[in-house]
């Protein structure tokens, strides 16, 4: 199917959007660029599949983002968590999460405490783990719970740990 053929409401859900960045705040985001990297990484090192969480996702503009730009480079199984404590926020994000209709995409979002949710993500950690600077969020086990969570973490001074970016 040709994308580009789609009326440009649905271009934008399927993340066949002509524009490379279609989201000032994801530009403006310090954390955009090492999504980008990451993901650009992982798919260089041959991966087709990748899982993204984003803790404290807000209305999840970021995370959805990070998700067409995922699917723009070939990904072609792409699942996508976003976790924040505000289910207003929450709301938001799943009112936008049901125009996603690439059958490639799965989407969840969930109104939870970071670190209670992030602690059920270490069976199976994630590709990319995307927060906001967890010492901000004054919670201690913040950290570690991020670390064994995802592979690849990344907070909002652009610093990420990565565990094995090629795994």
């Amino acid at each position: 199917m040709n994308v580009h053929a789609l009326p440009v409401r649905l271009r934008t859900a399927v993340g066949g959007n002509t524009s490379r960045h279609p989201s000032k705040t994801a530009v403006q985001d310090p954390r955009w660029p090492q999504i980008e990297a990451a993901l650009s990484a992982l798919r260089t090192n041959g991966r087709h599949a990748v899982r993204i969480v984003d803790a404290q996702c807000g209305a999840g503009t970021l995370l959805l983002h990070a998700l067409a730009e995922a699917r723009r480079l070939g990904f072609t199984a792409i699942e996508g968590h976003g976790i924040d404590r505000s289910p207003l926020l929450i709301g938001r994000a799943r009112s936008v999460a049901h125009r996603v209709v690439d059958p490639a995409i799965g989407l969840e979002f969930e109104a939870a405490d970071m670190v209670t949710a992030l602690l059920d993500e270490q069976d199976l950690p994630a590709d990319i783990v995307i927060c906001h600077d967890p010492a901000r969020a004054r919670q201690p086990d913040a950290r570690l719970a991020l670390c064994k969570a995802g592979r690849i973490v990344i907070d909002d001074q652009a610093g990420s740990h990565d565990r094995d970016i090629a795994a």
